[in-house]
């Protein structure tokens, strides 16, 4: 009897085990994150503000001063990042605004990248999250890539457009490879941009809702730069070569572009093995 009811027990045991759910790492992990919990000027240790390239108007026949630590133009408050877009002369400029960077400070190979945001509206405008190689291994603007997660034009108001830079593949010989989606309420709710980046491919998604794909073709750095690490850029240019074709509509100034959250997710390193002795 003894051992009929050991016997039993021992069954029960294993059948419970068996029951559980195996423990499993989880796919991503948070790395680095910026809630906007604060009030100030953005996190110093997280972000810097770029201003490189007001000299030559960033390339693109950009109209914007970007300014540096001027709360007018970026400032933490009420749970968001809020970067202003303002009519007002400056260096030359007729308006101001900020662009952020995390390089030096947050720079990533590989991983998932969720941007909440609300942006701005009006025909001239140019909000962009994006993300730039923080080396060159491969060369200047193109060859080393750019990854742009979301941008929008003013004069095209509902389209989110996501699109790879490469040395074969870019906007200045009309080759770059682009994916767009329509979200007509883009200017009024928060939406979560995101990039799931990995050796073979790269994903872009609004929300749930997956609408690009760039493929490594494994021909190389001139089709895939997308193997050294990278930072991200929150801005909001106006006018340029793309965001003023149609012109800018000076009735919708100020104009923001607000930021709920920022945060970075990587898959865990898989433990190596001892080494034979």
């Amino acid at each position: 009897m003894n051992k009929i009811l050991t016997l039993f027990v021992f069954l029960a045991i294993v059948l419970m085990v068996g029951c559980q759910p195996k423990a499993t790492a989880p796919e991503y992990q948070l790395v680095w994150s910026d809630e906007f919990d604060y009030e100030g000027l953005p996190d110093s240790a997280k972000w810097s503000f770029d201003t490189a390239g007001n000299a030559h108007a960033w390339g693109n026949n950009e109209l914007q001063y970007y300014t540096a630590h001027r709360p007018e133009n970026a400032r933490v408050g009420n749970g968001v990042l809020t970067i202003t877009a303002l009519r007002e002369p400056m260096e030359g400029r007729e308006y101001t605004s900020a662009r952020l960077i995390t390089k030096g400070k947050g720079d990533w190979l590989y991983g998932r990248f969720e941007i909440s945001a609300k942006l701005p509206t009006g025909r001239g405008l140019w909000p962009a999250i994006w993300m730039l190689p923080s080396g060159s291994e491969y060369g200047g603007w193109p060859a080393s890539g750019e990854i742009d997660i979301m941008e929008n034009v003013g004069y095209d108001p509902d389209t989110i457009v996501g699109t790879a830079h490469t040395q074969s593949y870019n906007h200045s010989i009309g080759t770059q490879k682009s994916g767009k989606l329509s979200v007509p309420d883009c200017h009024e709710t928060f939406h979560v941009y995101a990039l799931e980046w990995e050796p073979q491919e790269y994903r872009l998604y609004v929300d749930s809702i997956h609408f690009y794909t760039f493929k490594n073709e494994g021909t190389g750095f001139a089709e895939w730069p997308f193997d050294k690490p990278f930072h991200l850029l929150l801005n909001v240019a106006v006018g340029g070569n793309w965001g003023g074709k149609m012109g800018v509509d000076t009735t919708f100034f100020p104009q923001q572009m607000e930021v709920d959250y920022v945060r970075v997710f990587q898959k865990p390193v898989k433990a190596q093995p001892e080494p034979v002795r």
